[in-house]
């Protein structure tokens, strides 16, 4: 058995149903959760369409690097959102959603001969970045979030030892669970650290098209531009369709940035197996190329939130995030773990306790005293679990 499997946490929602097996939750409430972050908006029916339409593309084996059409249908979009011009054949490639591309990429970056070999993430984080680098044999270095920066991570916390032996840096904007966008002053410096260093920048923007504030949230590719580095060297972007279109099962996104690591990613995939679905394909640039689903979906967000966020903040402590669709809320009494036992015990309400996102790293746990609340269902249920959490708050 691989040695290195040994080195796996348990996942964060393994973790909250062995903390919460004691636990009979209140039966007179009925069942809600805003534990995981799952779309549960309506799939648009252009991609349910096109789906059905291409039912034929089953009788195929399709081809690692996927269709022309949609490569080029991503480097459209790419184009139309954050002005970037990308050659569809060298610096696109489809991938079956973010996760598995996230986590194949450092089993390309990562040379585990090399001593010290290290991977840097965020803290809070998704775990696939941890994971990745573990298997990859890197050791991970958590860079901490700063509460006084809307709680984005802080790479000052690196010291220049830790870049020396950095291969690859995992990037989460709009950040999952704080929902932080980096500006350009920090994509400035993490490009200089990279350029100093030679370590690879993955930036994950699966939340990209959710977002509450007038402008939308500077993505990797646009800051590259902004600076100049129009040869995306060393930066590779991750984003997906399964927030932006409310389509997760459908397992599909694309991964775009500098040729030359691309060209390696696609050796890596071409043996790892991981094609697309003719018929996921057609669907996937069904969707790229719309853009009134995605306008819809973000305008039922911002909704959403606008409800329910004042509701929660009269008790907790809470405020709208800059994009994705989490709230990242502090709990009284600071013990994250014994907040998330009550409220499912007495409100059947099940929440994800920010500690089980997080790893103790230079002296703390990042997530200790908070919760994420994935508001992904519809209105009505977000504002009953919202009512119920008030109810809780001011039982305590």
């Amino acid at each position: 058995m691989n040695p290195l499997l040994a080195k796996l946490h348990p996942y964060p929602f393994e973790r909250l149903r062995a903390l919460t097996r004691d636990i009979t939750p209140n039966p007179a409430f009925k069942p809600i959760s805003l534990g995981i972050g799952e779309p549960r908006h309506a799939t648009p029916q252009l991609v349910l369409d096109a789906l059905s339409a291409h039912f034929d593309g089953l009788a195929s084996y399709p081809a690692t690097a996927g269709d022309i059409a949609l490569r080029q249908a991503c480097a459209d979009w790419v184009a139309r959102r954050y002005g970037v011009t990308l050659d569809a054949a060298t610096q696109v490639l489809p991938v079956n959603g973010s996760r598995e591309a996230l986590f194949a990429l450092a089993q390309t970056l990562v040379d585990p001969t090399r001593p010290g070999a290290t991977v840097v993430c965020p803290n809070p984080f998704y775990q696939i970045y941890e994971g990745a680098a573990l298997l990859a044999g890197a050791q991970t270095f958590f860079a901490n979030s700063d509460p006084a920066r809307n709680f984005a991570a802080d790479w000052a916390q690196v010291p220049d030892e830790v870049w020396a032996r950095t291969q690859l840096l995992y990037v989460c904007s709009p950040g999952n669970p704080t929902g932080a966008v980096m500006p350009l002053d920090e994509w400035k410096r993490l490009f200089a650290l990279s350029e100093r260093f030679g370590f690879v920048i993955a930036s994950d923007e699966c939340y990209s098209e959710i977002y509450f504030r007038e402008d939308p949230p500077l993505g990797a590719l646009d800051a590259a531009r902004q600076l100049g580095r129009h040869d995306f060297r060393n930066l590779v972007v991750f984003t997906s369709l399964s927030k932006r279109s409310n389509v997760p099962g459908m397992r599909s996104g694309f991964v775009a940035g500098d040729a030359a690591v691309l060209k390696q990613f696609l050796l890596y995939r071409t043996y790892h197996g991981s094609a697309m679905s003719p018929m996921v394909q057609q669907a996937s640039i069904a969707a790229w190329r719309d853009e009134a689903h995605v306008v819809d979906n973000r305008e039922q967000y911002r909704r959403k939130f606008a409800q329910v966020t004042p509701l929660l903040a009269e008790v907790l402590d809470v405020r709208l995030p800059d994009a994705g669709f989490y709230l990242w809320a502090a709990v009284p009494g600071g013990d994250d773990v014994a907040f998330a036992r009550g409220l499912l015990a007495q409100y059947n309400v099940a929440v994800l306790p920010g500690s089980l996102l997080a790893r103790e790293a230079q002296g703390l746990n990042p997530g200790a005293g908070r919760i994420r609340l994935a508001l992904v269902a519809e209105v009505a249920e977000c504002l009953e679990a919202a009512g119920r959490i008030v109810s809780f708050v001011k039982s305590l």
